[in-house]
């Protein structure tokens, strides 16, 4: 049965003929689903945050358990989720970065490991993401030369001690 959610590729709940009930996402080659495997496995390894576990990750599809729920977000359940996210916060690593490169949504994330965190923020989200939303047609090039601007000034406006994260 069609599921909602996804925004790359299309999620279905399936009942096997065991009577399992499993979540299959699937994709167009290309659509980094083996990559959101990875990250559903990294996170589940690393919080207590109710991620599905991982049962196939291959580029345009993805195999995960179901998770049953009641479908109601009570103020109490926003705060333990608030809490369990930001315990994730508390991932270190010895530099900024991550041991491969990730998506967001259907966007390829570069994450070469930087030793300055305004280095990594500038290069690998600010003028990364700008330049991909410029190529695409979503951003015109004046407002790309404005945070390239920006970009250059970056060291001004944040500190740059900042303790390496997973966010």
């Amino acid at each position: 049965r069609p599921m909602g959610g996804g925004c790359v590729g299309d999620m279905s709940r399936v009942t096997l003929a065991d009577g399992q009930v499993v979540v299959a996402k699937t994709g167009d080659p290309g659509s980094g689903l083996d990559l959101e495997g990875f990250m559903l496995d990294y996170l589940r390894d690393k919080g207590a945050l109710p991620v599905p576990e991982v049962l196939l990750a291959r580029d345009d599809l993805l195999l995960m358990s179901f998770i049953d729920t009641s479908g109601s977000i009570t103020d109490s359940v926003e705060r333990d989720a608030a809490d369990i996210l930001a315990r994730l916060h508390a991932v270190s690593a010895d530099a900024f970065g991550f041991d491969k490169a990730t998506v967001i949504g259907g966007l390829h994330q570069p994450n070469p490991w930087a030793e300055s965190w305004v280095d990594f923020f500038r290069d690998q989200r600010l003028l990364f993401m700008a330049g991909e939303a410029e190529k695409a047609g979503r951003l015109p090039a004046a407002a790309l030369r404005r945070i390239e601007k920006l970009a250059r000034r970056l060291g001004d406006f944040l500190p740059a001690t900042a303790r390496p994260a997973l966010i």
